[in-house]
């Protein structure tokens, strides 16, 4: 994983609506995009530009059932990034 996309996870997750958005969908198999706003308590238009950036990130896949949109997390991108995160940790205490 390359330093831009480090950045734009930490980014996405800096957030702390999207941080829980992210969480609510992990523990789930997929929500739907009204889901998450009634669980959120937040409005539809709020989660959709959520949405779209955790989407971006590579945190999440969306997709079109009918009218809902459903949300699935992507747990490669988190294995990928926490490995990452690891090497830039050791290599950080190397020059040290």
């Amino acid at each position: 994983m390359d330093r831009t996309n480090i950045e734009r996870i930490s980014k996405a997750l800096a957030n702390e609506t999207r941080l829980l958005i992210f969480e609510a969908i992990a523990r789930n198999k997929e929500l739907t995009s009204s889901t998450i706003a009634t669980l959120r308590r937040v409005a539809a238009a709020t989660v959709s530009h959520h949405l779209k950036i955790l989407s971006h990130a590579g945190l999440i896949e969306c997709h079109r059932q009918g009218q809902f949109v459903h949300n699935r997390a992507v747990p490669k991108t988190i294995e990928d990034y926490a490995r990452a995160l690891s090497r830039l940790s050791r290599s950080k205490r190397q020059l040290e």
